[in-house]
């Protein structure tokens, strides 16, 4: 099926300086790293990019030096959802001037207990604000850290209104129920999954992909799995992928998500400076570290 957005994409973490601004070069040498490693793209600047930690223009420097690294920018899906619609407006079409079109976006946050109605007048706003047939919109559904969620019949309705653009949807839940059921609500509508443990299910379901955060340390798992998920001849190979995807997972969750991500990065590549976080979040002291390599050093082959 040919869905506008398919494959792995990583929720690529956001490399920092020491004073804690965006560490440009870093970053896009992880991106790059991560294309040959197996990813199909990069979801730029969402939850584990700590995108919301990042001003308007930090956010513009980040997809700008992304791919001044050579990340093409059909490759990318930035996210571009923050609380204020002109805000949102402006990174989309920063993207869009950049050549990437497909844009990941969260729904207005800041304000709970919102109707359909008022979720869906926001989207229109913003597609009727940019007014560009070049975008192609996935939203974003994590309700658990945005409390706003994205209904079934919510995304129907958006998806009828504006099918050219609202092409996908990430569905953070952790609900395969809801992640199935959105699959089987819009026919053709690119629904990517973002529990990595998820992918091999959701795949057999009519899933189109993943976006997410372990593919920042085990995008070679992830790509088998995509890959060779229908195939018995590699049955072996996509359990024993699966085992190892579900053991890092279960690693980040236990540990915290984005500073074990970075940690481990730093562990990996013997660079320290990748365990710093933005305020409120805090980087690892050594105790932690000391017990992630441990960990690390035990996860299956």
């Amino acid at each position: 099926m040919g869905f506008a957005i398919s494959g792995v994409y990583c929720a690529a973490v956001t490399a920092l300086n020491a004073d804690l601004s965006p560490d440009l070069e870093r970053t896009g040498e992880h991106c790059l790293s991560l294309l040959a490693d197996g990813c199909h793209g990069i979801a730029l600047l969402g939850t584990t990019g700590e995108a919301n930690s990042f001003s308007v223009a930090e956010r513009k420097a980040i997809l700008e030096g992304v791919i001044t690294a050579g990340v093409r920018p059909e490759q990318l899906a930035p996210g571009v959802g923050v609380a204020a619609i002109p805000d949102t407006i402006e990174l989309v079409r920063h993207a869009l001037g950049l050549g990437v079109t497909r844009v990941v976006m969260l729904p207005p946050f800041y304000y709970k207990g919102v109707t359909d109605d008022g979720l869906f007048a926001a989207y229109a706003r913003i597609i009727e604000g940019v007014a560009d047939r070049r975008l192609q919109l996935i939203l974003y559904h994590i309700p658990q850290t945005s409390n706003v969620p994205l209904s079934r019949p919510l995304v129907k309705r958006l998806v009828a209104a504006f099918p050219e653009t609202i092409v996908g949807l990430k569905d953070s839940s952790g609900d395969f129920g809801n992640m199935q059921g959105l699959v089987e609500d819009n026919p053709g509508f690119a629904v990517m999954c973002g529990a990595d443990p998820l992918l091999l299910s959701f795949l057999k379901v009519g899933g189109a992909g993943c976006i997410t955060a372990t593919s920042n340390l085990e995008p070679g798992c992830l790509r088998t799995i995509y890959d060779h998920h229908a195939d018995p001849a590699r049955a072996a190979e996509v359990d024993a992928a699966q085992g190892r995807i579900e053991a890092a997972r279960a690693m980040i969750t236990a540990y915290g998500q984005i500073p074990t991500v970075k940690a481990v990065l730093g562990l990996r590549s013997g660079r320290t400076g990748w365990n710093r976080v933005r305020p409120p979040l805090l980087a690892f002291d050594e105790t932690r570290i000391g017990e992630l390599r441990e960990r690390l050093a035990a996860l299956p082959a």
